[in-house]
């Protein structure tokens, strides 16, 4: 058998993994991969295209006249090897379907794309990346993410901060610039929106066209590579937003990838996504399965990103969630079985590989046991997005405090179902963009007002059990809403109140880092006792949190008016002395207070279902974190 026949052996084997869905690397032989084959270096061009007629390879090494490929068998593969393409060459697919029609179509495992307007992929291969962040991958496997804090920062790659010129960070000047920011306010995770190759930067990255590429506009992925390193080891982990149920509609990319549905599904209700103007992916084929999976195991292990956060994972799960016509199963029911089945395997083949990762499901129904293992019911996420608190939260904090207490429910309802899921509380770009007010913008009153609200709001969020995200600008108490085309308002922190707000931000991330009543027990009703949550004539919250061991507590008390109440009691665990962790009207903040209160000893006097009680004066439109200083009775 011929050198050639051996190779497209090998291929056949790596085309049957594909289409059975099972290929989990198909980025290692799909797309323009460098090789040497019988002792001659060149480049291989390998396309899944299953039902064109002919598939031609046109690029600036041919003058972009057509050169055949070969068909891999009968597996729907296509495939050249030619030593005249060099790294840096632009090309394209010539696919003819089974009707004549001809069109130039992207490579969809391209590791590099022009940048838009143009739009053909770029030759480029990766070389193999001695990792230097050791010490970070060891730590992550010395305690469980369910115990660990986890406090994200988003962000948007071209709008976090600008060149005086008006151009774009690179990565690099992000290593330089971001990275100690983030670890200096006290996060423990960067978020980017996706960085994937997409042609509209209206869409932030939402309608993705070359998946396993970064967007050109940003850099390159070697880039990205040593950005991640460089968080590593300065400690910080870094996420990525990723979209596996739709896809970007241009004619050049996925959709009618060889002249029929090839990647979206062929009923056009359940193919074309109405709200986004986008096409779903097929969920039930096997190979948008080895592609889909393909891609995220290539952000993780290719560039050791820390978590995937699934965009639109309701959109996967429900037939009908979109606007418009829509296909029921046979049974007249709204589940789409195959995108169930789909997550289930995706995280099953994720976590096989990389048990200590963050798979985030950005979820907004009621959709149980979105994070329970596969085994229990669940689709097998570790983490969902808690919409339900976050609608709730900002409707309350956006009402005049005078009616708080008719709507004290809206605060206190989601201590009801906060174990039911393992929750991230997301104050994200969404809530912060199309009318929606920035989250200063959205507190009532004065300005001293606002941010009293604000410092309230992330306190109480700070407290609340789940783990925590927050989009850029909200530590600085921007005003105007999120433009994705400008940079945040670095310049409010010349103003009175947002440089005292910015400190107070990184002051209660550094204590929700340092605090294990705050991160520890995120995830069972152990970790929270609620003292009073029936005080709504007042507008007063006030509950423990507690540790992984009895010790590590702490009471939290919220004050939602802006009327400050003396002689305030609750209820504590043991007897003692208490003294203030953190209050939030403190004039160093931004607030009133220049003298914290003083110690406080407990009284025997017992109440909130306590045996003892504390008394102290509690701020205006304020909140206290109380921590035990010296008590008596409790487990070590």
């Amino acid at each position: 058998m011929s050198a050639k026949m051996n190779i497209l052996k090998e291929l056949e084997k790596e085309m049957y993994l594909f289409n059975i869905g099972e290929h989990l690397e198909s980025y290692r032989f799909l797309g323009s991969k460098q090789r040497t084959e019988n002792g001659i270096e060149g480049w291989r061009f390998t396309v899944w295209a299953p039902d064109a007629k002919t598939v031609s390879l046109v690029g600036d090494f041919t003058e972009w006249k057509p050169v055949e490929m070969q068909k891999i068998g009968k597996t729907g593969g296509w495939s050249l090897f030619t030593v005249d393409a060099a790294q840096g060459d632009c090309y394209k697919y010539y696919i003819e379907d089974k009707n004549g029609k001809k069109k130039y179509k992207i490579d969809p495992y391209s590791f590099a794309y022009e940048v838009p307007p143009k739009d053909a992929s770029v030759v480029f291969d990766m070389p193999e990346k001695k990792w230097k962040d050791g010490r970070w991958a060891a730590n992550k496997k010395r305690k469980s993410i369910y115990q660990k804090p986890l406090n994200i920062y988003e962000v948007h790659f071209s709008s976090w901060k600008k060149h005086d010129d008006g151009s774009w960070y690179s990565f690099k000047d992000l290593a330089e610039t971001l990275i100690p920011y983030v670890k200096e306010m006290g996060y423990t995770h960067i978020e980017f929106m996706p960085l994937m190759e997409h042609p509209l930067e209206a869409s932030w990255g939402y309608q993705i066209t070359g998946y396993f590429a970064v967007a050109a506009r940003y850099g390159n992925l070697l880039e990205l590579r040593d950005f991640v390193e460089e968080a590593h080891k300065e400690g910080v982990g870094v996420i990525m937003d990723w979209v596996p149920g739709h896809f970007c509609k241009n004619d050049y990319a996925l959709s009618n990838f060889d002249g029929t549905p090839t990647f979206e599904y062929a009923d056009p209700n359940r193919a074309i996504n109405n709200r986004w103007g986008t096409l779903n992916f097929d969920l039930g084929k096997a190979q948008v399965h080895s592609f889909l999976i393909s891609n995220a195991i290539f952000w993780l292990q290719e560039f050791h990103f820390d978590g995937i956060r699934v965009d639109a994972v309701s959109n996967m799960l429900y037939l009908d969630y979109d606007e418009g016509p829509w296909t029921p199963n046979e049974d007249g029911s709204n589940h789409n079985r195959q995108g169930i089945e789909f997550l289930k395997k995706m995280n099953t083949k994720v976590f096989e590989r990389q048990p200590d990762t963050y798979m985030i499901a950005e979820e907004s129904t009621a959709w149980a046991n979105v994070t329970k293992p596969i085994e229990m019911g669940g689709l097998g996420f570790n983490y969902k997005w808690n919409m339900g608190w976050m609608n709730d939260t900002l409707r309350f904090f956006e009402m005049d405090p005078l009616f708080r207490k008719d709507n004290f429910n809206l605060i206190t309802f989601s201590f009801m179902y906060a174990f039911n899921e393992n929750f991230i509380l997301p104050i994200s770009h969404d809530e912060v963009v199309h009318g929606k007010q920035s989250l200063l913008a959205k507190m009532p009153g004065d300005r001293y007002k606002q941010f009293a609200g604000l410092r309230t709001l992330q306190a109480y969020m700070m407290a609340h059990p789940g783990k925590k995200l927050n989009f850029m600008g909200n530590e600085i108490g921007q005003f105007l809403e999120w433009r994705f085309y400008d940079q945040i308002e670095w310049g409010v922190l010349n103003n009175e109140f947002n440089p005292e707000f910015q400190h107070y931000i990184k002051t209660l991330n550094h204590l929700y880092k340092e605090t294990k009543a705050l991160h520890e027990v995120d995830d069972a009703n152990t970790g929270l006792e609620i003292l009073d949550a029936d005080n709504s004539s007042e507008s007063v919250l006030s509950f423990i949190r507690t540790g992984d061991k009895p010790r590590d507590f702490l009471i939290v008390v919220c004050n939602f008016t802006p009327v400050e109440r003396r002689n305030f009691r609750v209820g504590v665990p043991y007897e003692g002395h208490y003294e203030v962790l953190l209050n939030t009207e403190m004039q160093e903040f931004g607030g009133t207070w220049t003298e914290n209160l003083p110690e406080m000893v407990t009284s025997l006097d017992g109440m909130d279902r306590q045996p003892f009680s504390i008394e102290f004066t509690l701020p205006a439109l304020g909140v206290l974190f109380i921590k035990p200083k010296r008590v008596f009775g409790v487990n070590k």
